[in-house]
């Protein structure tokens, strides 16, 4: 594998095009009205479920036990901040002069920069994988080439 030839690039773009998405979205929304709003959730919405699906087909129809067991990670913290969303993070943040409105109101904003904490921190995660990797990967070309230089 050549570190030249960009092995992130795709991923890259992936990113790229996801975060593009996320800033026009939520700029769309702030500036919209509520059936904008609905509509641009739809959208999203379906696009979470089609890769939730797709990630379950990768668990089922996957041969290596590394890239399941990873999808399976994945779709587990999907599950459980779901689980959380639904039942538990509205009961956390009531206070005794709030609403149920107001403690799901104040429960989706907190979610809500909470996924974008951990957008950020998963983005710190994958520059050190990506560039352990390629660390990684430089590191056994250069081996390979000092050898090949060897028995020249």
């Amino acid at each position: 594998m050549n570190i030249g030839e960009g092995i992130f690039a795709y991923k890259l773009y992936e990113l790229e095009e996801q975060y593009g998405k996320l800033q026009c979205r939520i700029r769309a929304c702030e500036q919209g009205d509520r059936k904008k709003i609905q509509a641009e959730l739809h959208k999203v919405i379906e696009e979470y479920e089609e890769s939730s699906q797709l990630l379950q087909e990768k668990i089922r129809a996957c041969r290596s036990p590394a890239v399941s067991r990873l999808s399976q990670a994945q779709l587990e913290y999907r599950e459980q901040t779901e689980e959380l969303m639904k039942e538990q993070i509205a009961n956390d943040v009531h206070s005794d002069g709030s609403s149920p409105e107001e403690d799901k109101s104040e429960a989706g904003l907190l979610f809500a920069e909470y996924a974008m904490d951990f957008a950020t921190l998963s983005m710190q995660q994958a520059l050190i994988a990506a560039m352990s990797a390629i660390e990684t990967e430089s590191d056994k070309d250069e081996k390979a080439q000092v050898g090949s230089d060897v028995n020249a």
